[in-house]
């Protein structure tokens, strides 16, 4: 049985991860993004931010063996139904 999360599952995850690191370090007083205007820069954070929570929220993202096996099922089902 192979476990091995989706592309998809792991690039939304990095994105998380990236977006929480830079949103930390801007809070911090550390401008990640080159831009002049601080302002700008917290709300294109906030907006990263925002957006990848979301996105990561939506999306059933599987890294257990057996939510990876479940996802595998559904989709026999799926397609099963669609025959």
């Amino acid at each position: 049985m192979e476990h091995k999360a989706s592309t998809a599952t792991i690039v939304r995850t990095v994105c998380l991860a990236l977006a929480l690191v830079n949103q930390l370090l801007s809070a911090g007083g550390h401008s990640v993004i080159p831009i002049d205007n601080e302002t700008v820069n917290q709300l294109v954070t906030a907006g990263v931010t925002i957006v990848t929570a979301i996105v990561n929220w939506w999306y059933n993202n599987s890294f257990t063996e057996a939510a990876i096996e479940a996802d595998k099922t559904l989709e026999r089902v799926r397609e099963k139904n669609r025959s």
